[in-house]
């Protein structure tokens, strides 16, 4: 229950609505009572101080024992027939001695039933006519009762009181339609919301499931598929980040799929000269004469294997994080000296020219000298094997107190501006065509990740003629 995040949001949300509803409908509904209470008493209060007014303003020594004249005790008995068919209430004159009148018509008074609490009347008269306006709520014979009283006055001296009974009960039914009201209103609030989360929570959660569908067609190989940027910000900025993960997929599995092309190309081809060249040997087809020549290929067609596979393990050797360096101080322009050296047969074979510009003599670096020279072998060997006949190639170094620069260069074809982003990228070839003796892809991708666990750079140089590589070193412990 409630596992998937649509359901987890739509809960808490909703569970948030619900207790903003009730609280403040209990709000509501509090103040909103008592409020109606005060304003149905307070017109009650009107009422008893119209029926006070008349009673002092208009007396008469020549009628009943308060003295009012027809036209007024007609007004009072129209005044509490009123304040009955409103407010469901009696209306009542009391003198200073208790005597009690009741100005409902005969009719009205037959039909209400109503039972007029005279006790409560004569145990707070005495507090009336001291002047005092009361509003109290009491149990009366027939259950709780709301009183209203106030006196009336003649030249300022309280002859007696003017009372107004209801029964809270009538009091209260007048507020439920509007409590009823309130409770339609709230649960309207409450359905509404509930729809409006249900779809803001959908159109939340949707952008991830687009992203776990897509997720899924990449594990089935479809690494074309995209996640729609849509959403909200955090939403968004997910789906770009995904998008961009995509994209890094799908160029390494097509990276990965041209390495495979290209490492079986490369053991094809020595493997079929090596087979053809064995079998002509053995079945007389090559001439014993021409033995020697032949096995001279085979001899090197089988070293270039050993130097694809030797490639192959020292990239998994340096992606190897738990593999240590053996650091030491030593000198590179003897390390650069050495590499060249070994390539000097090459160089011999396409005529090509070396020029070493050195600096100080010795320059001291702190680094895995073994390490740095298969990244010197690395790029000397790509400047020889894309340089041109007769072509030019210069190894350079410079200090500073920061580190050591060395660079190489080449006058060959340089690297295309499609290519310079991926070219330290594992399995990487610039030449598509396969070309028999071009490597694998493997040797910048090496030299990066071995200049990366010495925390150097290796970078290829803009503008330029041709293509320049350079990387950095530490400064030798003991000349820092």
């Amino acid at each position: 229950m409630f596992r998937s995040m649509f359901a987890r949001l739509m809960a808490v949300t909703m569970a948030a609505v619900l207790v903003c509803v009730i609280g403040l409908t209990a709000l509501f509904y509090v103040t909103t009572r008592s409020n109606f209470i005060n304003a149905r008493l307070d017109e009650l209060k009107v009422q008893a101080n119209d029926i006070a007014y008349l009673a002092s303003r208009v007396r008469s020594n020549s009628f009943n024992p308060f003295g009012y004249s027809g036209v007024t005790e007609s007004y009072i008995n129209w005044k509490a027939d009123n304040i009955y068919k409103e407010f469901n209430a009696y209306s009542v004159v009391v003198d200073r001695t208790g005597q009690i009148t009741v100005y409902m018509t005969a009719e009205l008074l037959s039909e209400s039933g109503l039972t007029f609490d005279r006790q409560h009347v004569l145990d707070t008269l005495s507090e009336v006519l001291t002047g005092q306006e009361i509003v109290q709520r009491q149990d009366g014979p027939s259950g709780p009762m709301f009183t209203v009283a106030v006196p009336w006055m003649d030249n300022g001296v309280a002859l007696g009181a003017v009372y107004i009974q209801t029964a809270a009960q009538t009091v209260y039914a007048g507020f439920r339609t509007i409590a009823f009201n309130v409770a339609l209103a709230a649960l309207a609030v409450l359905a509404l919301a509930g729809v409006a989360v249900f779809f803001i929570s959908r159109q939340m959660v949707k952008p991830l499931r687009v992203m776990a569908q897509v997720a899924g067609e990449f594990a089935e190989g479809r690494f074309d598929r995209r996640a729609p940027v849509s959403g909200s910000s955090e939403t968004r900025e997910l789906a770009s980040a995904f998008n961009l993960m995509a994209g890094q997929l799908a160029a390494l599995e097509q990276t990965r799929r041209e390495f495979i092309a290209n490492v079986s190309h490369e053991l094809r081809s020595p493997m079929t000269s090596i087979q053809g060249f064995l079998e002509g040997m053995l079945d007389g087809t090559i001439p014993a004469s021409e033995s020697k020549r032949y096995m001279q290929i085979v001899l090197d067609e089988t070293r270039r294997l050993s130097k694809l596979v030797a490639s192959l393990l020292n990239l998994s050797r340096m992606e190897n994080s738990e593999t240590q360096l053996a650091y030491s101080d030593f000198d590179v322009h003897e390390c650069i000296r050495r590499v060249i050296i070994a390539n000097m047969s090459q160089l011999d074979d396409k005529g090509q020219e070396v020029t070493l510009s050195f600096g100080d003599e010795p320059l001291m670096v702190h680094a895995d000298a073994e390490q740095i020279e298969q990244v010197l072998i690395n790029l000397i060997s790509n400047a020889v094997k894309y340089t041109p006949e007769g072509g030019h190639i210069a190894v350079e170094t410079a200090q500073d107190k920061a580190c050591v620069r060395v660079i190489v260069r080449d006058d060959g074809p340089g690297v295309s501006p499609e290519d310079a982003p991926y070219i330290f990228d594992r399995f990487y070839k610039a030449d598509k065509s396969h070309t028999v003796g071009k490597g694998t892809g493997l040797g910048l991708a090496i030299s990066k990740r071995i200049m990366e666990r010495h925390g150097q750079t290796l970078r290829l140089l803009p503008d330029t003629p041709g293509a320049a590589f350079e990387f950095t070193l530490e400064n030798a412990r003991g000349e820092e």
